[in-house]
């Protein structure tokens, strides 16, 4: 018996526009809600926006696995989260501003998503399509509070080559390029599968009881935390492995038809 639904938001429920078919999900969460089954969004994205995404209806009752899964969000309280300590964000920032000055550090701290003054307009647009509480700074190795997780967004996509040149760190944080545009940096020992494993222990649910979906290579420690695991038909292959089951593409809103199909099987 299923009992929670993960899913990954961008590449996975959300189609190529960055959007979803509201009218559709509704009737799926329903469905969900019919067979109380708690629904969770599990991203990159800052908490707040997902709630943006989703509109004050539709976002009640969500519980929200934020900014890249080092929180968990549910009706407007903090039930979790994992910070990195500033001196380590501090040395991860100043060691990515070596690494390259032509990408983005998008530095993410319990009060707003940072970037720097400087930032193109077009890379603006593209940090708030993520966070809906952004900051311009001056120089992000200024900031004084602890960080949620610190992110890059490389437009010229190296950064399966950047993250090589993290490794003097990773023992001290967990570090992963998700795709050849952004690399993710959170706690040590801190992404999806583990503060799934937090959320399963809060509302006392099993492995077993658990479905889940993504597309990113970021996404392999999701799966890894739900024995009804899908990749979508335009994940990674690297992810596709790790999954139990593939499904359609995000375009053809592969995770709604999904649970649609399968939690019908369960009445």
């Amino acid at each position: 018996m299923i009992k929670l639904i993960l899913t990954d938001l961008d590449g996975t429920f959300l189609d190529s526009k960055g959007s979803f078919d509201k009218e559709f999900y509704q009737q799926v969460k329903g469905s969900m809600d019919d067979q109380a089954i708690y629904f969770a969004p599990c991203t990159g994205k800052q908490c707040e926006r997902v709630e943006e995404l989703f509109g004050p209806e539709l976002s009640k009752d969500l519980w929200i696995l934020g900014d890249s899964a080092t929180r968990i969000k549910h009706n407007n309280e903090y039930v979790y989260e994992s910070l990195l300590p500033n001196d380590l964000g501090i040395k991860l920032i100043n060691k990515l501003e070596e690494i390259a000055n032509d990408y983005t550090i998008i530095a993410c701290t319990p009060t707003a998503a940072m970037i720097k003054e400087t930032t193109s307009e077009e890379d603006k647009q593209m940090v708030r399509g993520s966070y809906r509480e952004v900051q311009l700074v001056e120089e992000l190795n200024k900031i004084t509070e602890d960080f949620v997780k610190i992110t890059v967004y490389d437009r010229k996509k190296r950064c399966f080559e950047y993250v090589k040149e993290l490794m003097e760190f990773k023992e001290q944080a967990y570090i992963v390029a998700s795709e050849a545009a952004w690399i993710d940096i959170s706690n040590a020992g801190v992404h999806k599968g583990t503060t799934v494993k937090e959320l399963q222990k809060l509302l006392g649910v099993t492995k077993e009881e658990t479905m889940a979906f993504g597309d990113g290579l970021n996404d392999i420690e999701l799966l890894n935390a739900a024995t009804y695991s899908f990749a979508m038909e335009n994940a990674f292959e690297e992810t596709k492995a790790a999954a139990n089951f593939i499904t359609r593409s995000n375009d053809e809103q592969g995770v709604l038809q999904t649970i649609q199909k399968i939690i019908a099987l369960q009445k």
